[in-house]
């Protein structure tokens, strides 16, 4: 078994913050949209905890940010420059996730440092965190103060347009955390991912005849 060093400290950091900001977000702004239904808290504490803790993941947001921008990293977000082998190696991708993996088949992408997503990670993951993402804390921040931003509330077409569209991202968002805690436990044990992202070192199984790195 190899390992390979491929979350460093900021990433991690990063990560975890945002895995329990987050789900905090989440029972919030559940409690918000539901309130009087669900009293797990007061609608004013609700209310503020979601606030506080959006700010919080706003700049935690532009930490990844700017690590990615001034570091080698950058490289594990770089997307495949030709249509058709993105297209052949994400189907391959799926392949092994719809049926693949049920029949003991090896993961056709194989980790390393500057390569830890595979097609289909690195296509989603550049979309949630470069387009969903930031539309999420962007229609936040007009619903926080309508009034002291009210041009673009009234860009983006009013409260009712900014609201639903916040509550649609909120769905994305949430939808991709259960498929991105199942995708957690795809590893050669179920926990493998998780304590990656804990130590930093994704274990690599050794394929048959594969000679072990020193």
């Amino acid at each position: 078994m190899q390992k390979i060093y491929v979350h460093p400290i900021p990433v991690r950091i990063w990560h975890w913050i945002n895995a329990f900001g987050i789900v905090a977000m989440i029972l919030t702004g559940i409690q918000i949209r539901y309130a009087g239904l669900i009293d797990l808290l007061s609608f004013e504490v609700a209310v503020d905890l979601h606030n506080w803790i959006g700010f919080l993941l706003i700049g935690n947001f532009f930490v990844w940010l700017l690590f990615y921008l001034f570091s080698d990293k950058i490289k594990v977000y770089h997307p495949e420059l030709s249509p058709m082998k993105h297209f052949r190696e994400s189907f391959r991708q799926l392949q092994y996730y719809g049926y693949g993996i049920f029949k003991g088949d090896p993961n056709p992408h194989h980790v390393s440092a500057y390569h830890k997503f595979n097609p289909v990670q690195s296509m989603t993951y550049q979309i949630i965190m470069l387009l969903i993402v930031p539309l999420q804390f962007y229609t936040g921040l007009l619903l926080w103060d309508v009034t002291l931003f009210s041009g673009g509330v009234e860009l983006l077409g009013g409260v009712r347009v900014v609201d639903t569209v916040h509550v649609l991202t909120f769905i994305v968002l949430t939808s991709f955390i259960f498929v991105h805690v199942y995708l957690a436990t795809l590893g050669h044990t179920p926990t493998a991912h998780l304590k990656a992202m804990i130590t930093g070192y994704e274990e690599i199984e050794e394929e048959p005849g594969q000679t072990p790195s020193p």
